[in-house]
């Protein structure tokens, strides 16, 4: 659907459809829906709605007619009440307070779901304004790695050095990126958050947090983790949430004469300690309790832990819990020269191109297909994040598919116990497959066998059940009818 900024005109659509201002007993809203009260719901015109631009669907649940409108709702609220005036039996708290969809209950795991569900939308509606950004840099690091396989580029050159550069920095600078986007949608200050993940990816927090001497800091007597935010989102989406809270908290407390000068630096100060000092040394913890607990599930069985890594390392990237993993990686390859772990990476990279890909083949959507053809590409070149974020999350039975053939993978790549021989992967990180100083042997077979069989489970399973193009109602991307 075309993103809509006339809500008069949407609201006056609406309003006609459903009957009329005489047609409605109440009227409240949540995060994405209008929820009427009509006295007659015979009278609202069902198709007329769905067709309009600015909705994506229309339901009935618990007495309620539902027009879900997205992100834009209040929006729509207010102009639909500026045209009708309030109703006399709206409540204060109804007309301020934004209510929960139905779909979630109240118990614990419905609140869970919930919430899980939010944030997921969040992440996805943070990335998409960058998911082209993302995609094109992905390729462009897949063309680099390709010209080092093939001794077209050496890494010491300075060609190299530049396009590497440009191909990494959105990445490496993510955080500034999220924070802008995920504030906007939050309602948080944008520049502010922005200033947070620039604190968080300052040159010399993550030179300290790449050596053991200094990772491991004080700050006024609190013992302090320090961990690498570069390419991570789930930190900077939580500093995005809570910036509006502690802003509107400091606006009540602070004169307005000095605001401009005081709320900006001490909101950005309370940010980045809570992530500094609290969420980096939690994060940091829990990734390492994972590492741990996969290497002594790989030393038992190597095709048991390709199963579980494949299923869960995605995951794990979610929420920033895959650094644990990373160290081990790098020290396998810098000690022993190659590293079983990162061949078990490498497959889940595979399978969410894989899924994405078959989205690409089924959907009828233009945008849906240009986006997941960029995406599909990139994972193949060894960045999953425009296929996570951009497409396979919002799509949860995407990722759920994914996930199914990255584990499924993962258990083969552990029984064909495939090895990997540099810091590359996915299928353009072939070359690091191939054994040296002795080169193509059953290794190498054995990677094409577990990679390119990830991919067809990933296909088959997304064509068969994990993509339908009805899910564009509930999901509906910016920019597609």
């Amino acid at each position: 659907m075309k993103k809509t900024t006339n809500y008069q005109q949407l609201a006056q659509a609406i309003l006609k459809n459903i009957g009329g201002k005489e047609n409605i007993n109440n009227l409240i809203h949540c995060i994405t829906r209008l929820r009427f009260y009509l006295k007659d719901e015979s009278l609202a015109n069902d198709e007329a709605i769905k067709q309009l631009s600015g909705v994506i669907n229309v339901q009935k649940a618990g007495g309620q007619y539902q027009v879900v409108i997205g992100q834009a709702v209040t929006e729509v609220y207010d102009a639909v009440i500026a045209l009708t005036g309030p109703f006399e039996n709206d409540s204060a708290e109804q007309k301020t307070q934004p209510v929960q969809d139905d779909h979630e209950s109240k118990s614990m795991i419905g609140t869970v779901k919930y919430f899980f569900s939010q944030l997921i939308g969040v992440m996805t509606g943070a990335m998409i304004p960058v998911i082209g950004l993302l995609a094109g840099a992905g390729i462009l690091k897949g063309i680099l790695a390709a010209c080092l396989g093939f001794h077209l580029l050496t890494i010491n050159s300075g060609s190299y050095l530049i396009l590497n550069s440009i191909g990494d920095a959105i990445f490496f600078f993510l955080p500034i990126i999220l924070g802008f986007t995920a504030a906007k949608k939050l309602g948080s200050n944008p520049v502010n958050i922005a200033v947070v993940g620039a604190v968080l990816t300052y040159p010399n927090i993550i030179k300290a947090a790449s050596q053991v001497a200094t990772a491991h800091i004080s700050f006024f007597g609190i013992p302090t983790t320090l961990v690498s935010y570069t390419a991570s989102v789930f930190s900077i989406i939580i500093a995005a949430w809570l910036g509006k809270y502690i802003e509107h908290f400091l606006n009540r407390v602070i004169p307005s004469y000095i605001r401009s000068i005081f709320v900006p630096i001490l909101e950005v100060l309370i940010l980045s300690l809570i992530i500094l000092v609290g969420i980096g040394p939690v994060i940091t913890l829990l990734s390492k309790g994972l590492a741990d607990l996969f290497i002594t599930i790989y030393n038992f069985n190597p095709a048991l832990s390709g199963l579980v890594i494949g299923l869960f390392y995605q995951t794990m990237v979610i929420f920033g819990l895959h650094w644990g993993l990373i160290p081990i990686v790098i020290n396998d390859i810098a000690t022993n020269g190659h590293s079983y772990l990162n061949a078990i990476l490498s497959i889940t990279m595979v399978a969410q191109g894989g899924a994405v890909l078959a989205v690409f083949l089924k959907t009828k959507n233009k945008h849906l297909k240009e986006i997941s053809l960029a995406a599909a590409i990139s994972a193949f070149c060894g960045v999953t994040e425009p296929a996570l974020y951009g497409v396979n999350l919002k799509y949860k039975r995407v990722f759920i598919t994914a996930s199914i053939a990255s584990g499924v993978g993962g258990l083969i790549t552990g029984l064909l116990h495939v090895n990997n021989y540099a810091l590359s992967g996915s299928l353009i990180g072939f070359p690091a497959f191939i054994t040296p100083n002795v080169g193509i042997n059953q290794n190498f077979y054995n990677y094409l066998i577990s990679h390119y069989s990830t991919l067809l489970i990933a296909l088959i399973l997304t064509l068969l059940w994990g993509y339908s193009d009805r899910y564009l109602k509930a999901n509906t991307i910016e920019g597609s009818k």
